[in-house]
């Protein structure tokens, strides 16, 4: 008699009809080429929630699923396991009887961490499951300290206690006499970093004034400002990014640039340091890499269906430059990166020439600009011809010598990535052509331009319907009858967002085609606004109509779409 194969929790996930079995094929093969787990790469993917994949696990280990939100645990249970403890494991107490407790966890097979705390707790572990994002929240509120909590509670810390040593330590500081009482420090910067992990973050700011220090992070490309530490702990915490940069701590009047690499919880993280003399004294901004950041598929970046077909079949031709363009911070590189991603196959050679290389990505040929040595683009790509790639990237186009050189190789047979800094698609044909490159060469290997947004998108736990007035309507452009279709949210606000209504970002997109009336135009050097009506004209979608969709679909709210774009532009 054969035995029956026991159903794994995706196969639950299938048969619940949660995933399909096309998106269940497609989250594995994106978990086997990143190395995630299938769970993590389902709900990267957005195909299913982290209740969803607990519930269906708990069901396949037949173990009790906890929906900790209605969990009121004693705080003689949760005094148990220590915060530390709870928190480097992501695990939660329950119940405790008989000398066995029960905790929370997200994974059931992580047998290592059970066994683990056996001997740390010296009881008899017994295990229910919830998603992480739970467990963390249920640590938070009944430990009774968030993260943010956890840093005013330290910085009040070193403003009791750290008094003496501070005052000796100015910002040219030598490592010695940093090391002799860093503790309080080491312990501050590092949890300045690790709180703007847990939140989010995309960036840190130190930033030095009269009187102050302010600590801020951009949280969804929004800058949120944290109570900062006492003006006297600048040269110390300045000291110690500088020893973890690599940098030179005595310099102080030049501009310096450096890379940390640091652990937190279970995350190998790259952050990115630049260091500029102000008014008083070095600002710092350190730029949080996170490789999950850039796992992403082309469907989950936001397109409308029909850009994304489009977008999906340029990136298959064999030869032709596809520019990216928009200002910083806009989400060009994770586009860029999701494309490479997509074209990373064995029988494709794919070399990237980035200032600097923010992240690496597997099976990818990257090379680092390095102006001091002579290593521009321009060389690079001279030098990459002779390596016979397939595909090309070149961070961005930045002179008249760097586009021609990108120019060539996609006359001679290559498919090229590049970024412009331009405001809208059509505006990038005129530019190139303003940098001196002449009009025929571009008419006649610039195949697509893409222009990208970042919007913050309503958070799914707080959201809710909303109607905006119809003076609100009416400045948006929003007809009466599209007005009566569409699916107006906002976010309330709850700890799921930190009540900012908001969780997470998605792009809006504006893909021109060069089509043939669009090189004529290019060709004849036409302005950008003629280049503009004819794109629309042709079926383009500008960045405010895309950013109107999502609005009339719940996915963002107009707020955000006038922080971004301007009603003018579907003009």
């Amino acid at each position: 008699m054969v035995s029956k194969k026991k159903a794994t929790f995706a196969d639950i996930l299938v048969r619940q009809n949660v995933i399909s079995a096309e998106q269940l094929a497609e989250a594995d093969q994106v978990a086997q080429q990143t190395g995630m787990k299938l769970a993590d790469s389902l709900t990267r993917l957005g195909y299913a929630t982290g209740e969803q994949i607990a519930r269906a696990m708990a069901t396949e280990h037949g173990l009790e699923f906890v929906n900790l939100s209605e969990v009121n645990v004693p705080p003689s249970v949760v005094e148990l396991v220590p915060e530390s403890v709870a928190r480097e494991n992501a695990i939660f107490p329950l119940a405790e009887e008989d000398g066995e407790l029960r905790v929370v966890v997200s994974d059931p097979n992580d047998y290592e961490t059970f066994e683990k705390l056996r001997f740390i707790l010296n009881r008899r572990i017994e295990v229910a499951l919830a998603p992480r994002e739970n467990i963390l929240e249920a640590i938070n509120r009944h430990y009774g300290q968030t993260v943010g909590e956890s840093a005013d509670s330290m910085l009040q810390e070193f403003t009791d206690t750290a008094i003496d040593f501070t005052e000796t330590v100015d910002e040219g500081a030598a490592v010695e006499e940093i090391d002799e009482t860093s503790a309080p420090i080491v312990r501050l910067v590092h949890l300045i970093i690790t709180e703007a992990v847990q939140l989010r973050a995309s960036d840190i700011h130190v930033e030095p004034f009269e009187d102050r220090i302010r600590v801020r992070y951009r949280i969804d490309g929004i800058l949120v400002e944290r109570d900062s530490p006492p003006r006297r702990l600048l040269g110390a915490i300045l000291s110690r990014i500088k020893i973890l940069s690599k940098l030179d701590i005595a310099e102080r009047r030049r501009t310096q640039d450096g890379r940390i690499k640091i652990t937190v919880g279970e995350k190998d993280l790259d952050l990115r340091v630049s260091v500029i003399p102000s008014s008083y004294g070095q600002s710092v901004v350190m730029r949080i890499l996170d490789k999950d950041s850039i796992k992403v598929g082309l469907q989950q970046l936001g397109f409308a269906d029909d850009d994304y077909h489009r977008f999906k079949g340029l990136i298959r031709r064999p030869n032709g430059i596809i520019l990216v363009t928009g200002p910083t911070g806009s989400g060009k590189t994770t586009s860029l990166y999701a494309a490479l991603n997509e074209l990373n196959t064995p029988d494709r050679k794919i070399i990237t020439a980035e200032d600097p290389v923010e992240y690496y990505l597997p099976g990818i040929n990257q090379v680092e600009i390095k102006h001091d040595i002579g290593l521009d683009f321009a060389r690079v790509i001279r030098a990459m011809l002779r390596q016979a790639p397939n595909v090309i990237l070149v961070g961005e186009m930045r002179d008249l010598e760097t586009a021609q050189m990108g120019i060539q190789a996609s006359l001679t047979g290559h498919l090229v990535f590049s970024t412009l800094h331009t405001n809208d698609a059509p505006s990038a044909v005129t530019r190139l052509i303003d940098m001196g490159v002449p009009a025929y060469l571009v008419a006649s290997s610039v195949v697509a331009i893409m222009a990208q947004r970042l919007v913050r998108v309503i958070c799914p736990k707080c959201k809710q319907p909303s109607t905006p007035s119809n003076a609100v309507l009416d400045e948006a452009g929003i007809s009466p009858e599209r007005a009566a279709t569409a699916n107006f949210s906002k976010g309330k606000g709850c700890r799921h967002c930190g009540g900012k209504g908001y969780r997470g970002r998605l792009g809006l997109f504006e893909l021109m085609l060069m089509s043939s009336k669009v090189r004529e135009l290019a060709f004849n050097e036409a302005p950008a606004s003629q280049i503009r009506r004819q794109g629309i004209s042709e079926g383009m979608k500008t960045i405010y109509a895309d950013g109107i969709d999502k609005v009339c679909r719940g996915v963002t709210t107009l707020e955000e779409v006038f922080r971004v774009a301007k009603i003018e532009e579907q003009v």
